[in-house]
């Protein structure tokens, strides 16, 4: 299948590379330069980034923040790496817009689907940060609904794993990976791919989805040729 537009879930920890946290600039340097290698190609690319890197909202839960106000921390955290993103795509001599889904001017535009799809057409990255712009929601939950809204083929989830297992790799070295699995059979078997209300929406919006591991260089490349990586779930 020709992958024409896709949306990239991006862990904000991700960004941190072997840092403990924050932005690691060459970690971010090649994620940039891999994701600008699929706008040149023709790709049409939206990013939702995690914010775990600089603030994970449920951290504080124990130390007197509440869920509600951790969780508006963690969407201005991703803002932050949406931001880092799309200085460096411009730096590296792309075009990047990053959309908020709640008022951030004067630092972004805030989103709606008919702005990105615009932007997307004209030849930006697309990043959209602050979540879904609600509490108790998940940045996968974002990456599932931006995905449905500018109607992406494909959701990439780029993680440290090379797909789905049918346990822990890192601590069952028998661990069975699919290449290809259903939304059904996900659920029968109770493996975590994405948070249940962001699976949900991708899978009665049809929206597959691709598990795959983002810290090996070439790989977003290898999967828009039609190359058998990660494992999809459809």
């Amino acid at each position: 299948m020709e992958y024409k537009r896709i949306l990239l879930k991006l862990s904000g920890e991700a960004l941190s590379g072997n840092d403990k946290y924050g932005i690691n600039a060459s970690v971010l340097e090649a994620f940039c330069k891999e994701i600008l290698s699929l706008s040149t190609m023709g790709v049409q690319v939206g990013i939702v980034v995690g914010g775990g890197n600089i603030f994970r909202g449920i951290q504080g839960l124990k130390k007197g923040i509440s869920r509600t106000k951790g969780d508006s921390m963690g969407m201005l955290a991703t803002t932050i790496n949406a931001l880092a993103i799309e200085s460096m795509i411009s730096s590296l001599g792309g075009k990047a817009k990053v959309l908020t889904s709640t008022f951030m001017e004067p630092y972004a535009e805030r989103y709606s689907s008919d702005r990105a799809v615009q932007a997307l057409e004209n030849g930006f990255i697309v990043i959209f940060s602050g979540g879904t712009g609600n509490p108790f929601f998940t940045t996968d939950s974002a990456a599932a609904l931006r995905g449905v809204e500018i109607k992406a083929d494909i959701l990439l989830k780029g993680t440290r794993v090379d797909g789905v297992y049918d346990c822990d790799p890192e601590k069952n070295p028998n661990a069975k990976k699919f290449e290809n699995i259903s939304f059904k059979e996900v659920i029968e078997r109770n493996l975590k791919v994405m948070d249940l209300t962001a699976f949900a929406l991708c899978s009665e919006n049809n929206l597959p989805i691709m598990v795959f591991d983002m810290t090996k260089d070439g790989n977003l490349k290898k999967i828009i040729n039609g190359e058998k990586i990660g494992t999809l779930v459809k």
